[in-house]
């Protein structure tokens, strides 16, 4: 994982493909469990699969950072990141799944603008933030 840069790079070249159209889907221990956040651009926010990816191809590709919270205790991060989750994570995470698949389709078939356009900073309903804000918000924080 912390050298995805290799297989992104790989793909782009062979397929042809420009970095306009990729979509990398990552997990961020910084953002509570089942929230997401769309950018089109950006740094690498210290996540080390991010930084190999703009090592090779720079920070023009977009990015849908899935939250999976920090719920872990010291020098226990690799065993929270790999490990499985729980029958209360997964129903806190289905509806942000099924939000993530509307955003890579609308990505996919109108682009990362339109995408961004319709979920950035519009309340999606969740059950992972109804006991706490009552909704789950993508951020747009560029």
């Amino acid at each position: 994982m912390n050298l995805s840069g290799n297989a992104v790079r790989y793909w782009l070249d062979k397929e042809h493909i420009d970095q306009s159209h990729l979509l990398v889907i990552v997990d961020d221990l910084a953002l509570p469990l089942g929230m997401l956040r769309l950018k089109a651009t950006g740094s690498n926010g210290g996540h080390n699969g991010l930084g190999h990816i703009q090592q090779l191809i720079g920070q023009q590709y977009a990015r849908l950072r899935v939250g999976i919270g920090n719920d872990f205790a010291r020098g226990r991060q690799i065993d929270w990141v790999l490990g499985k989750y729980d029958e209360e994570d997964m129903k806190k995470l289905q509806p942000c799944i099924e939000t993530a698949c509307e955003i890579i389709r609308s990505f996919v078939l109108a682009g990362i603008n339109t995408t961004m356009n319709q979920f950035n900073g519009h309340p999606q309903k969740t059950s992972s933030n109804l006991s706490k804000e009552g909704e789950n918000v993508l951020k747009d924080s560029q």
